[in-house]
C-alpha cells in the first residue's frame, strides 16, 4: 500500500506540475509573446545545418511518425498478451490512443499556425500546437519503459532503459524543430501534455487498485 501512495503521489505531482507549465505556455503562445524565444531558438538550430544531420534528422523524426508508432504499438500489444499481461496492454492502448486524442483536441483548441518548414519540406496540414509527434514519442516511449522496468530486477538496467526513452523522445522533439515544422514552445508543450496525460492515467490506475482491495 505504501508504493501504491507514494505512485499515486507522483503521478498526482507529475501531472499538476506539467499542467501547470502547460498553462503557462499555451497564455504565452496565445498572446504572441513565446515567438521572441521560439525564433532565436529555431534560427540558433537552423545555423547548425548540414546535409548530413538532416539525412539524421529525417530518419530520426520518423521514429514519431503515426505508421512507425502503431506498428511498434501493434507489436508491443502483441507481446504483452503472449506473456499474459493483459492488465499492463490495456494501460498501454489507454495511455497511446489517450494521448493522441488529448494531442488533436488541443491542436484544435489553439489553432496555431505553422512555421515555415526548412529544407523544402512541405508543412504539414495539422496545427502546430503542441506538437504531435512529442506528444506521442514522450508517452509512447515512456509507457513501454516503465512497463519494461516493472520486472526488471538489474538498478543499471532500469536507468538504461529510462534514458533510452528520455533520448528517443527528446531527439524527435529536436528533430522537429531542426526540420522547421514546429517551434520550440510546441515541442516543450508536447511533453507537458505528455506528462499531463501519463500522470492522468497512472493516478486513474492506482485509485482502481485501491478500490479492489
Amino acid at each position: 500500500m505504501e508504493k501504491q501512495s507514494r505512485a499515486l503521489i507522483a503521478g498526482f505531482l507529475g501531472a499538476a506540475t506539467a499542467l501547470t507549465f502547460f498553462g503557462w505556455l499555451t497564455g504565452e503562445v496565445l498572446r504572441g509573446a513565446s515567438m521572441r524565444f521560439d525564433t532565436s531558438i529555431r534560427d540558433a538550430i537552423h545555423a547548425w545545418a548540414s546535409a548530413p544531420l538532416t539525412y539524421a534528422m529525417r530518419g530520426v523524426t520518423q521514429l514519431g511518425s503515426v505508421g512507425v508508432l502503431v506498428t511498434l504499438g501493434v507489436l508491443v500489444v502483441w507481446r504483452l498478451a503472449v506473456q499474459g499481461r493483459r492488465r499492463a496492454a490495456l494501460i498501454f492502448v489507454v495511455a497511446v490512443a489517450g494521448a493522441e486524442a488529448l494531442n488533436e483536441i488541443l491542436k484544435q483548441v489553439v489553432r496555431r499556425s505553422r512555421p515555415e518548414a526548412f529544407f523544402g519540406l512541405s508543412d504539414p496540414v495539422t496545427y502546430s500546437f503542441p506538437s504531435g509527434h512529442s506528444v506521442m514519442s514522450a508517452c509512447f516511449y515512456g509507457v513501454v519503459a516503465a512497463i519494461l522496468t516493472t520486472r526488471m530486477k538489474s538498478r543499471a538496467a532500469r536507468i538504461l532503459t529510462w534514458t533510452g526513452a528520455a533520448f528517443l523522445a527528446a531527439a524527435i522533439g529536436f528533430s522537429r524543430v531542426y526540420l522547421g515544422v514546429h517551434y520550440p514552445s510546441d515541442v516543450l508543450a508536447g511533453y507537458a501534455a505528455a506528462v499531463i496525460w501519463v500522470g492522468t492515467v497512472r493516478v486513474g490506475y492506482e485509485i482502481w487498485l485501491r478500490r479492489r482491495v
